[in-house]
């Protein structure tokens, strides 16, 4: 199946709320993901296999040199396809071309073979503090 990426595209809260909810196992919500990501974001990924949602990808700056992977998605029944590879490829390229030199991540243990291996980050020190 072809699957097309398309740089802050377009999508339903709906479906996105489906998807999130499928990759981080929690019940679906009801959030407003257009609003969020118009008002908070450098941009976003959608994949798209024909018309479904099948993948996304938040791109969350600082407004300067910093940008940050959020929400990264892909559809169940279609991980390990390179799916989620492609979309982190394209965040990557976009906020580099928006003068952005550091694009920052973070993410569970079971992720670091994409995150490393196949997208290019690298380990670094960091902190987190759970609120």
């Amino acid at each position: 199946m072809t699957v097309r990426y398309e740089w802050r595209g377009d999508f339903e809260n709906a479906e996105l709320n489906e998807l999130h909810a499928e990759g981080f196992d929690h019940r679906i919500l009801d959030e407003d993901w257009d609003a969020q990501v118009r008002r908070h974001s450098l941009g976003w990924v959608c994949a798209y296999a024909g018309t479904d949602l099948v993948g996304f990808v938040n791109v969350a700056w600082d407004g300067g040199v910093h940008a940050f992977v959020l929400d990264t998605l892909v559809r169940s029944d279609m991980r390990h396809s390179g799916i989620g590879t492609s979309l982190v490829a394209e965040a990557t390229g976009r906020a580099r071309d928006a003068g952005c030199e550091w694009l920052h991540v973070d993410f569970d243990d079971h992720l670091r073979e994409l995150y490393f291996d196949r997208c290019g980050f690298v380990p670094t020190n960091a902190g987190l503090i759970q609120l």
